[in-house]
């Protein structure tokens, strides 16, 4: 589980984060929900160590800081937006970089590590893709690629930042069904909130740098809470045991 306490990010006199404490738990999907500019993607960077602020990150039980990179990539594995689209790597290949933490300096991939990033495209129903040149592909080609790369890392913990941008609906729930099945302790940036609804155990609820709300979907996405953020009339409905928003612009 990823554990956070006191995180604090300022850019120059302006604050972006402040005092965030966040708790993943294990085999559970926590969504980082709110407007834009509320801090999601800055605290997902700070989780995984990209961006070094104040307050404190544990992995397990062991700060972030005192860790060595590679036993970082071993536990974290990151999915970013839209990268290396301009690559000339395959998709196969594109995978194979997840084995990168687990190979000493200078080393080639071995049969195993082959054999590991062949299961991981499959497991994501991209076998495929591989051959396939990782530029030419559709954007849900990509983020499924980039998943199967994560998982060649053989993590312990899946982040992931707005995985669905730019997808098509299709996509955005092939991706985040994936994401949900995978089993993996996994913390994932959305804009959606109906999507958070039907894809996420917990969420963390940022409103102007902080934590407006946390909790399970049921506790969070309540209309008395994300009203007062959003500044939109929200209707929640529960059809087959789903929680559905209907939104009503202000007039």
């Amino acid at each position: 589980m990823i554990e956070a306490a006191g995180l604090t990010w300022t850019y120059g006199a302006t604050t972006i984060l402040e005092d965030v404490d966040v708790d993943s738990h294990e085999g559970r999907v926590l969504g980082l929900i709110g407007p834009n500019g509320s801090g999601k993607t800055t605290l997902l960077r700070m989780l995984y160590g990209a961006l070094r602020g104040t307050g404190t990150v544990e992995i397990d039980g062991d700060p972030l800081a005192g860790l060595p990179a590679k036993e970082v990539a071993r536990r974290l594995a990151v999915v970013v937006q839209e990268s290396g689209t301009d690559t000339t790597l395959t998709a196969g290949e594109m995978v194979l970089l997840g084995r990168t933490p687990h190979l000493s300096a200078f080393a080639r991939a071995g049969e195993h590590d082959l054999q590991v990033a062949a299961d991981c495209l499959e497991r994501v129903g991209g076998t495929h893709l591989g051959p396939r040149s990782f530029a030419a592909l559709s954007g849900g080609e990509r983020q499924r690629v980039l998943i199967a790369r994560a998982l060649a890392q053989e993590a312990t913990h899946l982040l992931l930042d707005e995985p669905t941008n730019h997808l098509d609906i299709r996509y955005q729930h092939e991706i985040l069904s994936l994401v949900r099945k995978l089993g993996t302790t996994a913390i994932v940036v959305l804009h959606d909130l109906n999507l958070a609804a039907r894809y996420c155990d917990d969420l963390v609820l940022l409103d102007r740098r902080r934590v407006a709300a946390r909790g399970t979907v049921d506790e969070v996405l309540r209309p008395e809470i994300l009203e007062p953020v959003y500044g939109i009339g929200i209707e929640r409905l529960e059809l087959r045991d789903e929680i559905h928003l209907l939104f009503r612009p202000a007039t």
